[in-house]
């Protein structure tokens, strides 16, 4: 697995940064091994369709210094871990019901030296607290995930987007997003990164406050 696909599109990472995108290959491959986290038939892909996927909310909200995000139904720290390598001045908690994910959340934040993380056993309702932003990597349908995120959101607006989600989903989103009563944009990944399998890829971005 090769890091350097990062530094393509990000290519103004400090020489930390590049140690911790390169060493997570190695991390995921070890973890995986033993427990599941990243579906085993393509862990050789990590860096396009897990890291490199969880930067496209870098390309479609940079996070200004301070932020405060919450990731809901992390896993094994997708999108939260590589956002908060490119982010080391913003706050991440990432959040999932299943532990033995969390324990590789933490096992890897550990091995990476990021101090701006914190991982919680639990469910995404369940955590208190204000952010500028939630994120997630389509664990359910946004009209159910909308619920679990009400009252979490700071009314203080430091990023270019006022705050609110931002969602990666794939496919035809139509009469997904028409079940949400909320401003929504959607951005296509396809115009971030060079890749198949981003074409039918999307940031959605729910506007919440």
């Amino acid at each position: 697995m090769d890091s350097s696909l990062i530094e393509q599109y990000f290519p103004n990472l400090t020489a930390n940064q590049r140690a911790q995108f390169g060493a997570l290959g190695e991390l995921y491959e070890d973890w995986n091994s033993q427990i599941n986290v990243v579906s085993r038939k393509n862990i050789d892909q990590l860096y396009i369709q897990h890291v490199l996927h969880s930067l496209a909310i870098a390309k479609a909200m940079p996070f200004a210094d301070g932020s405060k995000v919450l990731d809901i139904g992390t896993g094994g720290g997708f999108p939260g871990i590589p956002l908060a390598i490119l982010f080391p001045e913003c706050h991440f908690t990432l959040v999932d019901s299943i532990g033995k994910k969390i324990k590789v959340v933490n096992a890897v934040a550990q091995a990476l030296d990021l101090e701006n993380v914190e991982a919680f056993h639990g469910r995404g309702e369940d955590i208190r607290g204000k952010f500028d932003f939630i994120v997630s990597r389509a664990v359910t349908r946004l009209a159910k995930f909308l619920p679990w995120t009400y009252e979490k959101f700071s009314k203080k607006q430091i990023n270019p987007f006022p705050n609110g989600i931002l969602y990666l989903k794939g496919g035809d989103l139509k009469e997904e997003l028409s079940e949400v009563k909320k401003d929504t944009e959607l951005i296509s990944i396809a115009n971030m990164f060079d890749d198949p399998f981003f074409e039918t890829k999307f940031v959605v971005y729910v506007k919440m406050v």
